[in-house]
């Protein structure tokens, strides 16, 4: 009975492209916010108008931008344009990957299965723990003074 519902909402799942031809995806992490819109082309990625290897130095940070088209097995034939404020920068790539993969899901509703086995689909909601009052930090507490 649950696989019957399972396979009937996956059945319900429909291609959302816009009037240019392109799937959009949204990515949250910690305070970083990312617009991520795909397109078939050679593989161009920019974000922020800028090229992803000059916005992201790191090649940890692109290889993990990479992972859900290595997934797939759909690297190179996208063209990704992304925009992404807030947050630092591991905050960003990983705001950047949830979007990828929310809008691979939108150009190809069969990509959803590998995607979410690989976790890809999971955006991670966890935050800086704010501070509280009579703590040094948030759960820090001043040093104790005997005297």
């Amino acid at each position: 009975m649950e696989r019957q519902k399972q396979e009937e909402i996956a059945k319900a799942r429909v291609r959302q492209v816009d009037d240019n031809g392109r799937a959009y995806g949204t990515g949250r992490r910690k305070c970083s916010i990312a617009r991520v819109w795909i397109q078939p082309g050679e593989g161009n990625f920019t974000v922020n108008e800028k090229q992803f290897d000059v916005y992201f130095p790191m090649l940890d940070h692109r290889a993990a931008l990479l992972r859900p088209f290595s997934e797939t097995k759909t690297l190179g034939r996208f063209d990704i344009d992304c925009t992404v404020k807030g947050g630092g920068v591991s905050g960003q790539v990983g705001a950047i990957q949830l979007g990828i993969s929310r809008a691979l899901q939108n150009w190809e509703p069969d990509l959803r299965p590998p995607l979410r086995n690989a976790g890809f689909l999971t955006r991670d909601s966890r935050v800086v723990e704010r501070k509280k009052p009579g703590k040094a930090k948030a759960r820090k507490s001043f040093q104790w003074v005997k005297r």
